[in-house]
């Protein structure tokens, strides 16, 4: 089960990734924003942040204009490893070695075929397990 948040500026990227993530038979919790209508992104990134953390939703994907601030607003929840992520290397790599369970995106910076490429790469790509990268990820939480 994947948590989905967005305000406005990420709402027509987080529809793309709905379809995606159906496509792919992939369960998703929408917290919203369900419109184009302004709203503030704390709401909805908080809301899919805390499903995560819960463990109501196994990972999440978050979505703003830039994904600065929802990506900021993810990491306050306790818990939570949000990445932004504009390209799918980075995208690799934050689940390789920082075992991320949030994935942040700019909707407004990040083109939808990209953007599903990222989300692919987050979703499929396990956490190393190395010891090096599970030290580094408890002193992240401490």
């Amino acid at each position: 089960m994947i948590a989905l948040g967005s305000d406005h500026g990420g709402f027509a990227l987080k529809e793309t990734v709905k379809k995606h993530l159906e496509e792919r038979g992939i369960e998703y919790k929408d917290f919203g924003t369900y419109s184009l209508d302004s709203c503030d992104y704390p709401e909805f990134g908080r809301a899919a942040a805390e499903a995560v953390a819960s463990g109501e939703c196994e990972k999440g994907i978050v979505i703003c204009t830039t994904g600065i601030g929802i990506s900021i607003t993810a990491n306050k929840v306790k818990g939570i490893r949000c990445a932004l992520c504009s390209e799918t290397t980075s995208a690799r790599l934050t689940r390789e070695h920082n075992d991320a369970n949030v994935l942040a995106l700019g909707g407004g910076m990040t083109g939808p075929l990209l953007a599903l490429e990222i989300v692919d790469t987050f979703l499929d790509t396990e956490f190393s397990g190395l010891e090096k990268h599970a030290r580094r990820i408890s002193q992240i939480e401490k």
